[in-house]
């Protein structure tokens, strides 16, 4: 079955956003060596779930444990963001697949924390009003202290796209409150009406090799790249292209070559299927050497059908709107300026070479594959950190 719906889990770093993800699914996200070793998530992870509704009472209760009384609800798919300020662009990334959100926020830690702060801006800037607030890790303070926190939240949502969003208190280690959560998130974040008739485009937000050490060559399998679709439908048989494609180095420079290929196999979830639409984490199967899948290799990618896909920009202009935050007022863009530039899940550097108001001319050091109007993230450095600056949209030059 293939998840009708994307659910960012989002907050700052050690909230218990992995923890969630893992008692609404059952799956632990953090898989990395280095997300083992250091406790946090580093890449988007990602897990579905199907939530149940059971007859009870006058109403319902949902949970993801199925019985012979209770029926699906909808099949969902959670991306769990990493928290960690420098893992921003990550974040980011995630957040331009998600349908709604879920935002965590520890009950034993003043409220707003900087990235439970930047977080909500991320979903301000991209349009993302569904969103149900967590306050979690309830068990760890007393019921005066939870009360209070709640109070904080309240106010740090005033005036946000999240001010009259629920907050449903939680804890992720010892499951309380999960069925209140997932019927907060049945009301709050519904399934958005997709478009399936348009020519497919689809983020990379993961790539593998899945071969194990030691496989023979007669049966590796190539490159496995996964994401989700933003329209469109991918069918087994289809050819499709990477774009901007893969680095290939001469001894004078190095071009990035656009990849065509077939795919092999769909998968959505742990099912194999003919066909992919918008909605729901799939994974798509090819004959790509599958050492250029390796390790996220290819994220950063636009897929679609071959000959059916937009430029790779190096330049272009972009109508700016920056952030209202302390950090970047009273200090205005200055020309030859570097600015990180996130459109899906590519992250490139520009600079920027031409300024008229709020209208940017940008160059960029890598090029990315978008459309017109796509709506980047831009970060600026700012007393020597990377910080979250505004949004713009694609001009492109006629």
């Amino acid at each position: 079955m293939q998840s009708e719906v994307n659910i960012g889990m989002i907050g700052h770093v050690d909230h218990g956003k992995t923890s969630l993800t893992r008692a609404l699914s059952g799956k632990w996200t953090s898989a990395h060596s280095e997300e083992l070793k250091r406790g946090i998530t580093i890449r988007i992870g990602y897990a579905d779930a199907i939530f149940y509704k059971t007859p009870k009472g006058k109403g319902f209760f949902y949970s993801i444990k199925k019985d012979a009384a209770s029926k699906v609800a909808r099949a969902v798919s959670f991306l769990d963001a990493p928290g960690h300020e420098t893992l921003m662009t990550t974040t980011i990334a995630a957040s331009s697949i998600i349908d709604g959100a879920v935002l965590v926020i520890a009950a034993n830690e003043k409220c707003p924390q900087p990235q439970t702060l930047e977080h909500l801006m991320v979903l301000d800037i991209l349009g993302i009003q569904n969103v149900v607030i967590v306050q979690n890790k309830i068990d760890l303070v007393s019921r005066e202290a939870a009360l209070a926190n709640y109070k904080q939240i309240r106010e740090f949502l005033k005036g946000t796209s999240a001010e009259n969003a629920p907050i449903i208190p939680v804890s992720a280690n010892y499951g309380t409150n999960i069925d209140a959560l997932i019927e907060a998130i049945e009301e709050t974040i519904p399934t958005p009406k997709r478009d399936v008739s348009s020519t497919p485009r689809m983020y990379v937000t993961r790539s593998f090799d899945i071969n194990k050490p030691g496989t023979k060559i007669s049966e590796l399998v190539g490159g496995v790249i996964g994401g989700s679709l933003l329209q469109g439908k991918f069918h087994v048989g289809d050819k499709i292209e990477l774009r901007p494609g893969i680095t290939k180095k001469t001894k004078d420079k190095e071009n990035i070559i656009p990849i065509q290929l077939e795919i092999t196999g769909l998968r959505a979830g742990s099912e194999s299927v003919e066909e992919v639409g918008p909605g729901g984490l799939v994974s798509i199967e090819t004959k790509l050497d599958p050492s250029l899948a390796k390790g996220d290799g290819l994220v950063g990618n636009l897929v679609g059908k071959a000959g059916e896909m937009p430029s790779v920009l190096s330049e272009f202009e972009l109508s700016f709107t920056p952030l209202k935050r302390s950090e970047v007022l009273g200090q205005p863009l200055k020309l030859q300026e570097p600015i990180v530039l996130s459109a899906g899940t590519a992250t490139t550097l520009g600079v920027l070479v031409k300024q008229k108001g709020h209208h940017l001319e940008l160059k960029l050091k890598k090029g990315i594959c978008a459309d017109e109007s796509t709506t980047l993230a831009v970060c600026r450095r700012i007393n020597q950190r990377w910080r979250l600056a505004g949004c713009g949209k694609i001009i492109i030059k006629k």
